[in-house]
């Protein structure tokens, strides 16, 4: 079971809903660790209600921006309960993934059993689809519990088409207060080193030239940049109303093509790889084995190399546990 932290560091206190805990997932050549957030309060717990409607805005404007205004497929990969749902409109077909079926579960409540929507519970480490099934993905609020970046850009990679559009967002490292917490010797660890630093398990700050250089190195060509909550502040979010700071956010937003000082940045950017068509039809890929070979039932999808089933229960799709052969 994998324990270590990726750099060592004293904890700090997280943006965290109550809830999430550190699992090991185990694949066909190793175990990773995943955050679970199953039979979490996330909704509750860090959204509604809690004071962070300003940050919630803010994220919605910088989707707006660097979203397409269309496409055939969108897989929200770390969708948890839809959060994020106004933007599917644009799209024939979405994908919600999610480590989390509880999560999926509120999604799918919220949504509702239109063919539209696909629910599947699967890890983003090994998604269960065919190479080159979406035209674009979204990913917020998720890349900060991914110890393996470099495995889940080859996933991401995989699974779009060459010039499909893939939109990020990271925790950032090389934020003001960090530097300012450096500089006055409130924090032993420096923001300008580029590793990524673990703050609390499971939960990585990352500093964004090493983001860029690990999407270089998975072959994604960056095409824009925005920086967003600008503003998160408790003094000033208890005197301006959310609104006010979202709209100031857009402003700023843009400076991220020459700085990146935010706690939060979004990347858009594509692989480089030759373009292609999103087939019709989603096909699914045994997470196993790698087969495309499954064949539906009620009950679940039945790989036919080797021998493995995966549930299917009100209309979610679970990837996580196979039943026995």
């Amino acid at each position: 079971m994998i324990t270590h932290s990726l750099v060592p560091g004293k904890p700090v206190q997280p943006e965290l809903p109550t809830g999430p805990s550190c699992a090991t997932l185990r694949t066909m050549a190793r175990e990773k660790r995943i955050c679970s957030y199953e039979d979490s309060d996330y909704r509750t717990d860090f959204w509604e209600g809690q004071g962070r409607e300003y940050e919630d805005l803010a994220e919605r404007i910088a989707l707006r921006r660097l979203l397409p205004q269309g496409g055939r497929r969108l897989i929200d990969v770390g969708a948890g309960f839809g959060r994020l749902s106004e933007f599917y409109d644009r799209f024939d077909q979405v994908v919600l993934l999610d480590y989390s079926r509880s999560l999926l579960q509120e999604a799918q409540a919220r949504l509702g059993h239109d063919s539209k929507y696909v629910y599947v519970a699967a890890s983003f480490y090994a998604m269960p689809f065919a190479p080159g099934s979406f035209d674009t993905a979204m990913m917020v609020r998720v890349m900060h519990h991914v110890e393996d970046v470099p495995s889940l850009l080859a996933e991401m990679a995989r699974v779009l088409v060459g010039d499909g559009t893939y939109v990020l967002e990271h925790a950032n490292k090389l934020n003001l207060k960090a530097i300012l917490r450096y500089a006055f010797r409130r924090q032993d660890w420096s923001p300008f080193t580029p590793e990524p630093y673990e703050f609390v398990t499971m939960n990585f700050d990352f500093h964004p030239d090493w983001m860029r250089q690990q999407l270089d190195e998975a072959g994604f060509h960056v095409k824009r940049t925005l920086t967003t909550s600008h503003f998160r502040l408790p003094l000033l979010k208890r005197i301006f109303p959310a609104p006010f700071l979202a709209t100031m956010d857009a402003f700023c937003q843009p400076t991220g093509a020459l700085w990146q000082l935010t706690p939060s940045v979004f990347l858009q950017s594509s692989p480089d790889k030759p373009g292609g068509e999103v087939p019709d039809r989603l096909r699914f890929q045994c997470p196993a084995c790698s087969s495309q070979e499954l064949i539906e039932s009620p009950t679940a999808l039945h790989c036919q190399s080797c021998g493995r089933g995966w549930p299917v229960e009100d209309g979610i799709l679970s990837f996580n546990e196979p039943r026995p052969a």
